[in-house]
């Protein structure tokens, strides 16, 4: 059955960041909650619920950015004691409020994740996991890519400790001591870990993961083995997974899976049978949920869910209803206890806005006086500009503590702006030239009031990089502005994958030379994304490819010296050929780069892109029909008359509009990207082909494969 629930926002403290916000284990089995958080600003609140009005318990004073808070506790015990993570120092309180620990760790680098077992500390900072027991340092691990989160199974179930790293490169790290004893690959980069069921289920040995693309998952982990039970995808196309609870919300003795995104979705999973969860409930909010939980906070015996979003509001999703009393007509009377909070919240309103005013009288004076010096009101933007695989387009998320009201999006390389759905600002377009200054793309977009996120989705074009910039002003007086930075890379739609099909042909790079591990690698980083920027340990690297629009596959392996470079795309090939001896000239580094071109692969590249090529001009032929067929139904009065494929266009219409009005350019690209693999070609051949490009492209028109696989065969 679907739960109801009704919202309550309880009170909002500074912005946060993931997984700050715990909720300590109740005195009775029905007595509500005490809720704990921490903010970026330093600052640990902890309060309860009496009447349905926040009551402080105790409040800390500002410090540095709060990264991560836990509940500890003895093995066995209620874990009421409350840990939180600042810079590379762990702080311990007491449920009251008094600091009990101070521990100054050996991290050279800030706290990212950090997990607490009994007297088992786990702390990451980005590449570096560190296991202290008792404040002693015990163990030590260097990871290849970045750490997201840590957990650790359960010891009590286990009988031993197993910690498992989430990392960026789409895998579960799982250690013993300072080894690593097992690698699971999972969908997608994973960004939170948590114990399924609250406690590793009947094993102990049960873990659910979220990914940065929105796939959840259960994995069971055995030791050096693992064994997936369920996995959820995307299909709606909801934001990343930030933070996941179990809790009993409707007290039929069944844990439900609790879920919130950074797009502001907060989603209850129910286990209707051994197999998949099935979505129950979901709810949205207007900004990313950092943190989740399942309790009893407002009232006793009312089980809720409580998420913490970026702005630090703290919401309840409660199964107490609002009570009311039917009345005469259409008029509904609120219960009393409603009653006198709406009447307080409207004294608390005009307060506010009084204070609002002279505040704002005062600004005003001072900004007038002859000894005024201009104050810059600071703001934070929670941003996230990553790669789809499904659409192959980027896509740069903005998020401010405050409301939005202009961001501008500069690009010194052309890219497309996508139609986004959930995008309720105005944009408009400036004309731009590329020669004398350098902007490629200049628009505007103008937000709505109260719009605090901001989800813009670009296409870039591989072979062409630079810099994406976006200005982001915000409803703050006086107006200022933050300006954020993006790389869009060569090879900007590969993504990293775990493995690759090694019986499609392949052509080859070879480099060679007198170079360092490091450059060469940064080299590579330049070039693909997610790549990890710190040199990876050992002698040498493999990183595998897939590209997100073609389907097509690159493998890259090098060490110091020697770097070599497969892909089964020759346009890859001739852009890593380009780039990489550009960045070895500008460090004056001599190199020496061969080539094994395989003419199977040039037959292999169209038969993939075909498909997307007739079916992008057979959508843009029925899009041109549509407003012919309109006019044919109005003038006819109906159109039945019409072949069934016609009238079926008409009965699409939208749908046929819709998808093109959300693929701009999509034809275009198909064209470049046949013409590149052309050029590419014949490029490799030492023969320049320009020349015969306006007969490829008639060949193209017919959209006839054999004549074109014909045509690069013959030219």
């Amino acid at each position: 059955m679907e739960p109801r629930l009704s919202r309550v926002d309880y009170l909002q403290v500074g912005v946060t960041s993931q997984k700050t916000m715990r909720l300590l284990p109740a005195s009775g089995r029905r007595d509500t909650q005490k809720v704990v958080v921490g903010d970026q600003e330093g600052v640990v609140t902890c309060f309860g619920i009496k009447a349905g009005e926040p009551v402080p318990v105790f409040k800390t004073l500002p410090g540095q950015k709060i990264a991560r808070l836990e509940l500890g506790g003895a093995l066995n015990t209620p874990q009421e004691k409350i840990f939180v993570a600042t810079g590379s120092k762990v702080r311990g309180f007491t449920k009251r409020g008094k600091q009990f620990l101070s521990f100054e760790t050996n991290l050279t680098e800030n706290i990212k994740a950090m997990h607490i077992s009994g007297a088992d500390l786990f702390l990451c900072a980005s590449y570096i996991y560190n296991h202290y027991c008792d404040c002693k340092d015990k163990h030590y691990y260097l990871s290849g890519d970045k750490i997201n989160d840590v957990l650790c199974l359960p010891v009590d179930k286990v009988n031993c400790i197993t910690p498992i790293l989430a990392c960026q490169d789409r895998v579960l790290r799982v250690l013993q001591g300072s080894d690593l004893l097992n690698e699971v690959e999972v969908p997608g980069p994973p960004t939170v870990l948590a114990l399924n069921n609250g406690n590793g289920g009947d094993s102990g040995e049960e873990i659910v993961y979220g990914t940065s693309d929105g796939k959840l998952g259960l994995i069971q982990i055995t030791g050096p083995t693992s064994v997936p039970k369920w996995e959820i995808g995307n299909e709606k196309k909801r934001g990343g997974i930030l933070c996941i609870d179990s809790f009993d919300i409707l007290g039929d003795g069944v844990k439900e899976l609790l879920v919130g995104r950074d797009d502001g979705v907060l989603e209850m999973y129910g286990f209707e049978s051994a197999d998949d969860p099935v979505l129950r409930y979901d709810y949205a909010l207007s900004e990313s949920i950092t943190s989740i939980q399942g309790g009893c906070v407002g009232k006793d015996g009312y089980n809720e869910v409580l998420a913490c979003t970026y702005s630090g509001w703290l919401t309840g999703l409660t199964t107490e209803l609002v009570c009311r009393e039917g009345g005469s007509g259409e008029e509904l009377k609120l219960s009393q206890d409603m009653q006198s909070k709406i009447s307080s919240l409207r004294n608390e309103l005009e307060h506010l806005q009084m204070k609002v005013l002279n505040e704002r009288e005062k600004y005003q004076q001072s900004a007038q006086s002859s000894s005024a010096v201009s104050s810059v009101p600071a703001f934070t933007v929670n941003d996230k500009f990553m790669l789809n695989k499904d659409d192959a387009s980027y896509s740069l998320i903005l998020e401010v503590q405050t409301a939005i009201d202009i961001v501008l999006v500069q690009s010194d390389v052309p890219v497309d702006l996508l139609d986004v759905d959930k995008n309720s600002a105005v944009v408009s377009f400036s004309n731009c030239d590329s020669e004398p200054d350098g902007n490629s793309l200049l628009a505007t977009y103008r937000c709505q009031a109260n719009t605090t996120r901001l989800e813009l989705k670009i296409r870039s074009i591989e072979g062409r990089h630079g810099t994406l910039q976006a200005y982001v002003i915000p409803r703050v007086q006086p107006k200022t502005c933050q300006v954020h930075q993006y790389q869009i890379k060569p090879l900007s739609l590969h993504q990293r994958t775990h493995s690759i099909d090694h019986d499609r042909p392949m052509n080859t790079l070879m480099l060679k030379g007198q170079f360092s591990f490091a450059e060469i690698h940064s080299w590579v980083v330049f070039c693909l994304p997610e790549v990890p920027e710190k040199t990876p340990a050992g002698e040498s690297v493999t990183f595998y490819f897939q590209n997100t629009f073609l389907g097509t596959q690159l493998e890259s392996t090098y060490r110091k010296g020697e770097g070599c470079f497969k892909s089964d795309n020759i346009s890859t090939i001739s852009i890593l050929k380009d780039v990489l001896s550009k960045e070895a000239t500008k460090r004056k580094i001599n190199v020496h780069i061969s080539y094994d071109i395989n003419e199977e692969s040039v037959r292999h590249t169209l038969k993939l892109i075909h498909p997307k090529l007739e079916y992008q001009q057979l959508l843009a032929k029925k899009v041109r029909l549509i407003d012919p067929l309109r006019e044919l139904q109005v003038n006819e009065g109906n159109a039945d008359f019409l072949l069934p494929e016609y009238r079926s266009i008409l009965e699409e219409a939208d749908q046929l509009l819709e998808e093109y009005k959300k693929q701009p350019a999509h034809l275009e690209r198909l064209y470049g990207m046949i013409t590149d693999l052309f050029i590419d070609k014949f490029k490799f051949k030492g023969t320049n082909v320009k020349t015969k490009v306006p007969l490829l492209l008639e060949v193209l028109d017919g959209c006839d494969r054999d004549a074109l696989i014909a045509f690069f065969e013959d030219a």
